[in-house]
């Protein structure tokens, strides 16, 4: 009688422990699952930041060249020009701190793009400038090229956020430069120019990796 007193008496213990552990798995299954998508963004943004920062190193080390090369001088500095065309590196720090996620990265690709555009004119002018002195390419040409591949796919990872981000509108138009470069009056002031667009592309480098890391510490939240 007594065994099967006590088997009875603990029937009621173990089915409570059973349903408090159905109840704790269901809400780790829960919270895993609700947090996948984020722990997933969060790790592309990481992945973006990475390219960035991998991408502004090649920045820096052409630009170096190019101030070798076309400049005559590697350490040939000067703050005071800016092309009207580049994306403003200003930027007051309450305002980008309030930004939405999609106009962070409608940001981003717009920016992304007139620079894109803007190497590739000058790709093309180094090219020419070597075909018409009848010399060997240079390496800048190539090296422009990467870094274009760079911000071409930083662009596509971009769109692929925008996509997923709720706060988006129905369209959008990107309004890039067309005519870079147009009113140059002499070979220097072109090659000026090359100097201004690679140093302003390192520096907005700078501003986007900050703008993933942003987006990253988001996404954790």
């Amino acid at each position: 009688f007594s065994p099967e007193f006590t088997h009875h008496a603990s029937s009621p213990l173990h089915m409570t422990i059973w349903w408090q552990a159905l109840i704790l798995l269901c809400y780790i299954l829960n919270c895993v699952d609700s947090s996948a998508p984020s722990l997933v963004l969060q790790t592309k943004y990481k992945n973006s930041f990475r390219l960035t920062r991998s991408t502004r190193t090649r920045v820096q080390q052409l630009l170096l060249n190019y101030k070798k090369q076309q400049l005559g001088n590697k350490d040939f500095e000067d703050r005071s020009q800016h092309l009207k065309d580049l994306p403003v590196l200003s930027t007051d720090f309450y305002n980008w701190l309030n930004l939405s996620d999609w106009e962070r990265l409608y940001a981003a690709v717009g920016d992304m793009q007139v620079y894109w555009n803007m190497l590739e004119w000058k790709r093309k002018q180094l090219e020419k400038a070597d075909k018409e002195q009848m010399v060997a390419q240079t390496t800048l040409p190539q090296s422009i090229r990467h870094i274009q591949l760079d911000l071409r796919d930083l662009m596509s990872q971009v769109n692929e956020y925008m996509k997923s981000t709720s706060d988006s509108p129905t369209s959008t138009t990107v309004q890039t430069s067309m005519n870079p470069g147009s009113n140059s009056k002499t070979i220097w002031d072109k090659r000026v120019e090359g100097y201004i667009i690679l140093r302003d592309l390192d520096l907005y480098l700078t501003k986007l990796a900050r703008d993933f890391l942003l987006l990253a510490s988001k996404a954790h939240l």
